[in-house]
């Protein structure tokens, strides 16, 4: 999602002559170059650097001597943090996390992980189109067919298989 910014709403960075919105907290170490775009009540300090298209916004932090490149956008309350870099096409959104040397890139997305507490064991989206629930991870298809086996196998009541019949249900329909 592209940002644009009110003339009145922004200013250019003394470091790079970014764009950056007035409600940005963002350190005069920090370097923004002239494409770039920084809104919202986003962070940026230490000697991070914001280069090409790329737009950090909402109440996203990116510190240290992370760089956050190309088309790349890092939003929501994301934090990008270390050495890490976001490049390319890539997005990093939600409450994720990116930092120490981490490199996300090309058309990569990173979101806030799904997870949902049920009443015997954790359900999360281990990685893109997989649940993992309690030691078990299986695709949304494999978990739709085989969850009331399991279940059973497993000592589940009637009343929490169905509990997580429903919250596969979800998962799926969220799509991560």
């Amino acid at each position: 999602m592209i940002i644009f910014l009110k003339p009145e709403e922004q200013h250019q960075h003394k470091n790079g002559g970014g764009w950056v919105a007035n409600t940005v907290t963002i350190d005069d170490s920090v370097y923004v170059a002239p494409y770039a775009q920084v809104s919202g009540d986003a962070r940026v300090y230490g000697d991070a650097r914001v280069y090409g298209n790329a737009q950090v916004s909402g109440n996203a932090q990116v510190s240290g001597d992370a760089r956050v490149s190309g088309n790349a956008q890092v939003s929501g309350d994301a934090q990008v943090s270390g050495n890490a870099r976001v490049s390319g096409n890539a997005q990093v959104s939600g409450d994720a996390r990116v930092y120490g040397d981490a490199q996300v890139s090309g058309n990569a997305r990173v979101e806030t992980p799904l997870f949902i507490q049920g009443t015997r064991h954790a359900v999360n989206n281990s990685k893109h189109g997989y649940l993992s629930i309690g030691c078990i991870t299986l695709t949304f298809k494999e978990w739709k067919k085989q969850y009331r086996a399991i279940g059973k196998k497993q000592g589940y009541t009637a009343k929490q298989i169905k509990e997580y019949g429903a919250i596969i249900a979800l998962a799926t329909k969220i799509g991560k």
